[in-house]
């Protein structure tokens, strides 16, 4: 004790050596080094705690030290790549349980909405109807001969219409609204030929040229409260379509959940007053002379059930831009969508079409862009469908 306590002062007569203050470079290395050794500390525990020949059971060790020592040196070679690949396959599996969820939720709201029937419907709230697409074809008052043109050439008359719709699940309708004295003369005209007919969907829209934009919401809500269906078109009824080529082309999305389909464009905002399709916004699209973003143009366009749920739901919120389909697209634009732009649907007619067809490659519809339409559709529907047309048995070979 003695000897201790004598040798204590000679301890304290050492110089104590004054040390380097460390870099700030030294400093960021050894936090990093801790970091990672730390990960690899809580990973090899983790594992060697879970599987292999040193697992713990009741507290003791199973397997030589052999094993271990092999064991511990391929976890410690490989483990920074299986912690990557974990984390990895986390994020993906977030990922799929939200977009579950956002399906949840997007189903549940469309029954919600279906229960309320929804604004601007004329449906009666019931269970709506399978089918696989819903072809609303828009048309108006003074519109008798081209919908006559289309009975004549693509639409199904009658029961032909029934037995499309209820064995293939292909929903045709034409679409109009009411007129601006409802019960009035052309109120009453389009009474007498939906009773002859049976093949109007009819909303609750006043008619007008600067209200399509309207039109195709109450479209959307009024047919997503009808029909269950996996796709929702639109087209004018001045085009010509070929309905097995189009079910076909459909069929081929339906596994996606939100898409887009049509001919894509990105015309000029035209901001000069007076020309057709002028833009009163023009100035929300930016600086003069500019696009507008990518859509679908309106002769003919689909989308999916989630696109059209979406705007059933929203449709009292939806922006209305003066042109109907970059109001679609305006509706779309911001949303997880895929945008597929399939060209068939924007064929020329004769001869363009016709010539695809002799090669193999029947247009899905076909119309003239200088008319935005086909020119003089009363009188050359037939024509046309007879050189572009699938035959009237194709649409029953598709499977859907």
């Amino acid at each position: 004790m003695m000897a201790l306590t004598e040798r204590q002062p000679q301890l304290e007569k050492k110089p104590v050596r004054p040390r380097a203050p460390m870099s700030g470079k030294a400093v960021a290395a050894l936090c990093v080094a801790s970091f990672v050794v730390g990960l690899l500390l809580t990973g090899r525990v983790s594992l060697l705690s879970a599987s292999g020949p040193s697992a713990i059971r009741g507290g003791a060790k199973v397997g030589s030290g052999c094993e271990n020592k092999r064991f511990s040196q391929k976890l410690g070679e490989g483990h920074p790549k299986d912690l990557l690949n974990e984390v990895s396959r986390t994020h993906q599996a977030i990922q799929s349980l939200d977009k579950a969820v956002s399906t949840l939720e997007m189903e549940l709201a469309v029954e919600r909405a279906r229960g309320g029937a929804g604004a601007g419907t004329a449906v009666a709230s019931k269970p709506p109807q399978k089918a696989f697409v819903v072809i609303g074809i828009n048309t108006a008052f003074t519109s008798r001969k081209r919908r006559d043109s289309l009975r004549e050439t693509w639409v199904p008359r009658g029961e032909k219409l029934r037995k499309l719709e209820k064995e293939k699940g292909v929903v045709i309708r034409f679409v109009i609204g009411h007129s601006g004295t409802p019960g009035g003369a052309l109120d009453r005209a389009l009474d007498a030929e939906e009773a002859e007919t049976q093949d109007f969907l009819r909303l609750d829209h006043a008619e007008g040229y600067h209200e399509l934009s309207s039109k195709t919401r109450i479209y959307f809500t009024t047919a997503v409260a009808a029909w269950d269906a996996d796709f929702y078109v639109k087209v004018d009824d001045d085009v010509h379509l070929n309905l097995g080529m189009l079910t076909s082309r459909l069929a081929k999305h339906r596994t996606r959940p939100r898409v887009y389909v049509g001919c894509m464009k990105s015309g000029p905002v035209l901001s000069q007053k007076g020309v057709k399709y002028h833009e009163p916004e023009y100035w929300k699209f930016g600086d003069e002379g500019n696009k507008y973003f990518r859509h679908a143009t309106g002769q003919i366009y689909a989308i999916s059930k989630d696109l059209a749920a979406y705007i059933s739901i929203n449709q009292p919120i939806l922006h209305r831009f003066a042109n109907e389909d970059v109001s679609l697209g305006a509706w779309l634009i911001g949303l997880e969508v895929e945008h597929v732009d399939d060209r068939s649907m924007c064929c020329a007619t004769p001869p363009d079409c016709e010539w695809k067809k002799r090669a193999g490659n029947v247009c899905v519809a076909s119309f003239d862009w200088s008319c935005s339409g086909v020119c003089k559709s009363v009188d050359r529907m037939r024509h046309i469908h007879k050189a572009c047309g699938e035959g009237e048995g194709a649409v029953w070979n598709v499977a859907v």
